[in-house]
């Protein structure tokens, strides 16, 4: 597909056909890393790792756990 990129301010834009974002999993707002190689853009979608707490879970073990850190008495209304 062809298209033309435009002038956005003091940057320039690319829109990015509707097909192309669904297909490429992007939406208004997604961070995308944008590089170039060997003359070419290159533009992809940053994915932010998936967290499930019973994974985390699973990596705690009594060696990796720490005691208590003091932190102070209490500075307004909490209830401890």
């Amino acid at each position: 597909m062809r298209t033309k990129i435009q002038k956005w301010g003091n940057s320039l834009a690319l829109r990015i056909p509707k097909s192309f974002a669904e297909e490429a999993e992007v939406e208004a707002g997604s961070r995308v890393d944008l590089s170039v190689t060997d003359g070419q853009l290159v533009i992809r979608p940053v994915r932010s790792p998936r967290f499930e707490l019973h994974a985390l879970l699973a990596g705690v073990k009594k060696e990796n756990l720490h005691e208590e850190i003091p932190t102070g008495a209490p500075t307004g209304r909490e209830a401890w």
